[in-house]
């Protein structure tokens, strides 16, 4: 995680949440009174964030806390399980218990879905990536949950890399057109990834040399006739509605990777407490 990134971030989610100040911790403790508490499991699951993210919030609002007994991203744990012992001024502990919570729920949710899809195409060549469709502000954070736990990182951003999409293709009007347009702008370091939906275009990309080919929304039969026919010339995306169900089927079409937009998009928060302990 690149702090020079993720501070700022963390500082705007302090900020919204205590905007002026706490004023019912405020009003009960003074500057001096110190805690100690703990992040627990409240059911099994992958953890992300504790160090990386819950310690650095606190630290950020008063760099006296120690933070310790951080368990490690990419950890599955059982109920009860204490992820995280925080110590310092009560009012930084307050301060920060809900921010840190609601990023860590989210992140260990993200991950333990992340996890089940990985188990689900374990012993196949596909790889499952994530998606753009990401929480507005939190796409450093949720795609960092997504590798830290097993799963890989599709583009960051719409400047990482190509990928031209039905929508590009309906407008320029071909997928040859668009591909001719690309190269005449875009550096040779850079792959060029199409999306398709039949098989009539795949055979159109293997005709242009695209690198990556998107097999979208296909069903398993049509998916199994595209991986032959593109038999080992470009790497093999497979995408759309694709759910925990679905996914080993998917894989063993062959396919090289499964982006997953439910990884980010869907994923239910985790149950984290933070408990006192007096």
């Amino acid at each position: 995680m690149d702090t020079f990134l993720l501070d700022p971030l963390l500082r705007n989610l302090l900020a919204e949440d205590l905007e002026h100040s706490d004023i019912t911790t405020e009003a009960i403790f003074s500057p001096e009174d110190q805690a100690q508490a703990y992040f627990i499991a409240r059911h099994p699951m992958t953890v992300v964030g504790m160090e990386t993210v819950a310690a650095r919030v606190f630290r950020l609002l008063d760099p006296s806390v120690v933070c310790t007994d951080a368990v490690a991203d990419g950890t599955r744990v059982e109920t009860g399980t204490a992820l995280l012992a925080i110590s310092g001024a009560t009012r930084a502990l307050l301060r920060g218990e809900r921010v840190a919570l609601n990023l860590v729920q989210r992140l260990c949710g993200i991950a333990t879905l992340t996890t089940a899809f990985v188990d689900a195409v374990r012993h196949t060549k596909a790889t499952i990536v994530d998606t753009r469709k990401t929480t507005p502000g939190l796409r450093l954070l949720e795609k960092y949950a997504v590798r830290a736990s097993g799963g890989r990182n599709h583009r960051y951003s719409l400047s990482d890399g190509v990928l031209i999409k039905d929508n590009h293709i309906a407008a320029c009007g071909s997928i040859t057109e668009a591909v001719r347009r690309v190269r005449a702008r875009v550096p040779h370091t850079i792959n060029v990834e199409v999306e398709t939906d039949t098989l009539a275009q795949v055979e159109e990309c293997l005709a242009c040399g695209v690198g990556v080919i998107m097999l979208d929304n296909m069903d398993l039969a049509t998916m199994r006739q595209a991986v032959n026919l593109i038999d080992g010339r470009a790497i093999i995306e497979a995408s759309g509605g694709v759910n925990l169900d679905t996914v080993r089927g998917i894989a063993e079409t062959g396919v090289d990777i499964i982006s997953v937009g439910a990884l980010t998009h869907s994923a239910r928060a985790c149950d984290i407490g933070m408990d006192w302990r007096s």
